[in-house]
């Protein structure tokens, strides 16, 4: 979406005759210009105020401010006894609106609004509208710059430095358009900023900024506590067993690599993972995002939970459009049942379970954005049916216990990882021993018998990685009847991740 599409949409609510528009955002100046265009356009009278120079002329800017408006509820108060038809747009009020008296003077004010054909917008870098006032606001959010917004904002930065100060650029057209494409999901300001501390030092934009770029992003994305950044060093190689599954993503993969609408498929939409635990589900999800060659975010459940009401809705709706901004992504919804398992019963938490899980379930539904989604779940009971229902997912797999080959795999990758030579062992031993065993299990003795090896002062040997298979038992074994159970659901449900 562009500048031009925000201004519209900015035009059409105020020629809609919308009174009264909340606007939340850290990027105050681009909003108030779309304003101020507005108005230019019409024409209409703007005021905008400010707790330092309280109420003044929006496009005049040697107007002095009015007198004794300051104080928030003044200003609001002369806004409603002064009748003038025009924008007013108050600036960071929220804090204000704590104060009863200030609240009830904006209360107030919105009937008059209506009868002088006036509007009043709030922007404010906080998000938290008073819910009295929410239920009369009209939300007005900015779009985050698309790809080609974001090379106008990188080369207008460079230029404006250069001018300065010139500046050396040495960067090839691919590894410029790998920093253009990580930059996108950020505001404008924020990518500016990032810029120009690539340049600060050195006065030279190359190729090595991209880890600066990459640096910085993933502080962005953390810094909202509802996205993380998940380094993605895996690669399909060291994924053992899972051949249907790698299969069906070599597939997709060859179609996403076409030209859009050429193929006449639509994008492949997300997969879920359902299986017994440390099969290597999540594990997988890495792999995908590196055999694909996108970044991996994964939603962080916990954090968008939150005390106050519909709060926690919105920080879910915050979440999901940046990863559409962010697009193309893997967006990894890791145990997805325990987020939403109150979504399948009778909850004591208000329906805000169920309110969480529609907005996921409308949002898999209508997105457009090229955002995979991979979801990770262990507990099948906790599951809400409708996320089982064919059309949420392109496919259902079902990781299980890894067969013999794939154990075989399994302690080859794990031994060749910590600089073993798996010919000097007994794999075939080593194999039948771990029957049962789920390749993180597999993984963990390997490193238990590593520990045994180094605290003896000598090399790893068979036994010792026998003795630490016989000392760890598999969760096959210790929760027997529940794994039986749920390899015993899966049959007829979900598609093997492996071949039989």
């Amino acid at each position: 979406m562009s500048l031009d599409a925000d201004r519209l949409r900015l035009a059409k609510l105020m020629d809609g005759g919308c009174r009264f528009i909340f606007a939340p955002t850290h990027e105050e100046d681009e909003v108030l210009s779309l304003v101020r265009d507005y108005a230019v356009r019409n024409p209409v009278d703007l005021w905008v105020w400010t707790v330092v120079d309280g109420l003044r002329d929006g496009l005049v800017s040697d107007q002095p401010p009015i007198a004794d408006t300051t104080s928030a509820a003044a200003a609001l108060y002369y806004l409603r006894r002064s009748g003038k038809k025009g924008i007013a747009v108050m600036l960071d009020m929220l804090s204000y609106l704590r104060d009863e008296r200030t609240l009830r003077v904006v209360r107030d004010l919105l009937p008059t609004l209506a009868k002088t054909e006036s509007t009043l917008i709030l922007i404010d870098h906080q998000d938290e509208l008073p819910p009295v006032l929410a239920a009369d606001a009209i939300r007005f959010e900015i779009a985050l710059p698309n790809e080609n917004q974001v090379e106008s904002v990188v080369k207008e930065t460079l230029q404006r430095h250069h001018r300065i100060k010139p500046i050396l650029v040495d960067v090839k057209r691919s590894q410029y358009q790998a920093i253009i494409r990580n930059l996108r999901g950020l505001s404008r300001r924020r990518i500016a900023r990032i810029i120009e501390e690539t340049i600060t030092d050195d006065r030279r934009f190359e190729a090595a900024d991209l880890h600066t770029v990459l640096a910085r992003k993933r502080e962005a994305i953390s810094a909202g506590g509802l996205l993380v950044f998940v380094e993605t060093p895996v690669d399909m190689s060291e994924v053992a067993g899972m051949r249907r599954l790698k299969r069906w993503l070599k597939q997709r993969q060859s179609v996403m690599a076409v030209d859009d609408g050429l193929s006449g498929l639509a994008p492949p939409r997300g997969v879920l993972l359902l299986g017994v635990q440390g099969a290597g589900k999540s594990f997988c999800a890495k792999a995908i995002a590196t055999a694909w060659q996108r970044p991996l975010l994964r939603v962080d459940v916990g954090a968008l939970y939150d005390k106050y009401i519909g709060e926690s809705e919105r920080r879910l709706r915050d979440a999901l459009h940046q990863a559409e901004a962010m697009a193309p992504i893997i967006l990894w919804i890791d145990e997805i049942e325990k987020g939403f398992a109150s979504a399948a019963s009778r909850s004591t938490d208000g329906g805000l379970s169920q309110r969480m899980f529609g907005e996921l379930l409308t949002w898999m539904q209508e997105h457009r954005a090229p955002v995979f989604v991979v979801a990770t779940a262990n507990d099948i009971e906790a599951l809400p049916p409708e996320l089982l229902r064919k059309g949420r997912f392109d496919e259902i797999f079902f990781v299980d216990l890894p067969d013999e080959e794939t154990r075989r795999e399994l302690w080859d990758i794990h031994l060749r990882k910590r600089r073993r030579d798996p010919a000097a062992y007994d794999v075939a031993g080593l194999v039948t021993a771990s029957q049962g065993y789920s390749g993180a299990e597999i993984e963990q003795a390997t490193i238990a018998a590593m520990y045994n090896a180094v605290d003896a002062k000598r090399e790893l040997t068979n036994d010792d990685l026998l003795r630490a298979l016989k000392e760890s038992p598999p969760l096959s074994a210790t929760l027997a009847e529940r794994v039986a159970a749920l390899r015993a659901w899966a049959v007829g449900r979900c598609v093997p991740a492996d071949e039989a």
